[in-house]
């Protein structure tokens, strides 16, 4: 995902009354294997699976570009660069972010980046020469959030999203701090 961001991300549909799944948990850290028996569906099911979670990420990804602070008017040069002269990798981007969010949120789809981070989902490396900073960051984080809210996704998976994306804030970052 050469572009701001996941998610990357992101995703959609339906209410289970089950313990949430922890950003942790999320990470990797646990076994998408234990997650799933601790909270009963995993959040990639809770979503509606991949044909969901590929419709709330093609809308996600769409108003990125057109988003003033992260897309193609943003004053992030590099930002601005990719949402103007890039787009033909667009459908390819949109792809791999689908293929992030299924994993991360415990579907059986694997992502394999581009540009491998420090850890399988770790996206430092992808993102590092865009320097996006911590505001843009939070810009894309909105941008999700009104696309999981578009996609009509409930309050709780929503959350559980949100916190799954938040939790990759400082390896997005990275680039901008020089890092």
């Amino acid at each position: 995902m050469k572009s701001a961001l996941v998610i990357s991300l992101l995703v959609a549909h339906s209410l289970a009354a089950t313990p949430a799944v922890s950003a942790q948990d999320l990470q990797g850290t646990q076994s998408k294997a234990d997650t799933s028996k601790a909270a009963g569906k995993s959040l990639y099911e809770r979503l509606g699976g991949a044909f969901a979670i590929a419709a709330v990420v093609n809308h996600f990804s769409d108003a990125l570009v057109e988003n003033p602070i992260v897309g193609k008017t943003s004053k992030n040069p590099a930002l601005r660069e990719w949402h103007t002269k890039s787009l033909e990798r667009l459908p390819g981007l949109k792809f791999m972010r689908t293929l992030w969010v299924c994993e991360v949120t415990g579907g059986p789809f694997k992502f394999s980046a581009t540009k491998p981070g420090k850890t399988l989902l770790g996206l430092e490396e992808a993102h590092r020469n865009l320097k996006i900073t911590p505001e843009e960051f939070d810009e894309v984080a909105a941008e999700l959030g009104r696309s999981l809210d578009f996609a009509k996704v409930p309050a709780r998976e929503k959350g559980e999203v949100l916190s799954a994306f938040a939790a990759h804030k400082d390896e997005v970052t990275a680039g901008s701090r020089g890092k």
